[in-house]
């Protein structure tokens, strides 16, 4: 009885250790990494996070056409079958595990995921959740119902994943989509962007089954000045992530017609503002080299976006860099309730002062958001959703020159 009881003991304290020690090596690993001018006090690669991963090479294959286009010459044409997918997902997603430790994001990225059979797309989830990864599938989201359906359930119509979070690409450079095989402006989209949030919300509503969604757009200076359309119509939608990428030129050059380089996260960024109509700050965090990636975390309370870091705080600092120094590495996504609770329990006992910043700091959130009042109200209709807003600048290691090319931009 002693040694059951010990042995339970032992095992309860593994389990509510705040960090795992493979996470915690992967993370030494990722900071040591960093080249010093990335090594911030706002830096979360290798404080937090250890970087998304992604498959490579699993199925490269597209339905659509697109100007820019990233595929190389050769996309379609080499194999692209269920066994192949599986057997190299799994095999780089151990590879992930090795490396990135236990628990972090991954995605099931190549072209577009539905061409899939939708059997081959399960299973690659469930291998990818099975290495201790958050996966993520992407797609330009022109797959009905029926597709989603039969993927999260199985066949006595019981769901066979846990949770689903997809990436749904829609902008203009695209051709070929249903409905829509060669729309002339991002307002065009706005339906089947709804409609494919529908989907998800229909499937939680008759099964139960959670979803994430991220909105991607390409941004070229063919519809750099639509960005803050999409935002304004898009920020309701009930996308949890806006993310845009100016275009990068690398690929298959034959799909390139027009000087992109145009394009930098700046003006990206001006625009998402002019969307929403206000600031939206992202300069207290940042997540490898802020000249390709900037994000912005916070919540939507009606049609005002809160932050949950607000930059110009000096309370918010404070609490960011206790943050990172007692909580960077735990993982408030993956356990459940009560183990995430023993865990953040084991840190307030060894640092005391970190519930005191907790606190405030959510003070100052309840008053960002408008008063409790504002916060309650808005949360009865629900009105209240994270929101967050990424640009990924893509950057290519060797630039090359754009050879002018001749036609109308955009074909």
């Amino acid at each position: 009885m002693a040694g059951e009881l010990w042995s339970a003991l032992r095992h309860l304290e593994k389990a509510t250790r705040p960090v795992d020690p493979r996470t915690r090596q992967a993370l030494d690993e990722r900071w040591n990494q960093l080249p010093s001018g990335a090594k911030t006090v706002k830096q979360k690669l290798g404080r937090h996070a250890v970087g998304c991963g992604g498959t490579h090479g699993v199925f490269p294959k597209c339905n659509l056409t697109r100007t820019p286009c990233y595929h190389s010459k050769d996309a379609n044409k080499v194999r692209v079958d269920g066994a192949h997918t599986l057997s190299q997902v799994e095999a780089q997603m151990a590879y992930l595990q090795q490396r990135r430790g236990p628990r972090a994001h991954a995605q099931l990225i190549g072209d577009e995921v539905s061409l899939l059979d939708l059997d081959d797309h399960a299973a690659a989830l469930l291998a990818m959740w099975a290495r201790g990864r958050e996966p993520m599938s992407m797609t330009h989201g022109d797959f009905d119902a029926e597709y989603l359906k039969a993927l999260v359930l199985g066949a006595d119509g019981s769901p066979r994943l846990p949770r689903v979070s997809f990436a749904a690409t829609f902008d203009s450079l695209m051709r070929g989509r249903r409905g829509a095989p060669r729309p002339r402006t991002e307002a065009e989209l706005n339906p089947f962007r709804a409609s494919f949030v529908q989907m998800f919300t229909d499937l939680r509503r008759d099964h139960g089954v959670r979803s994430y969604l991220a909105h991607n757009m390409t941004v070229t200076p063919a519809n750099l000045e639509q960005v803050a359309g999409v935002v304004t119509d898009v920020a309701r939608m009930g996308y949890s992530m806006l993310s845009f990428q100016p275009a990068a030129f690398v690929g298959d050059d034959r799909r390139w017609k027009q000087g992109y380089r145009d394009v930098d996260i700046d003006a990206v960024w001006e625009r998402i503002e002019s969307g929403m109509g206000q600031k939206v700050a992202w300069e207290g965090l940042q997540f490898g080299d802020t000249h390709c990636d900037r994000t912005a975390f916070g919540f939507m309370v009606g049609p005002r976006w809160v932050p949950f870091l607000d930059p110009q705080s000096l309370g918010d600092l404070t609490a960011r860099d206790r943050f990172f120094a007692h909580l960077g590495g735990v993982n408030f996504g993956g356990p459940p309730p009560l183990l995430l609770a023993g865990r953040l329990a084991r840190v307030a006992a060894r640092h005391p002062s970190v519930i005191g910043v907790v606190l405030t700091w959510a003070a100052r959130m309840v008053r960002r958001s408008g008063g409790l009042a504002a916060l309650a109200g808005s949360a009865a209709p629900r009105q209240v959703s994270a929101k967050t807003f990424v640009v990924y600048n893509f950057m290519d290691a060797a630039p090359r020159p754009l050879t002018p090319r001749r036609g109308r931009a955009g074909q």
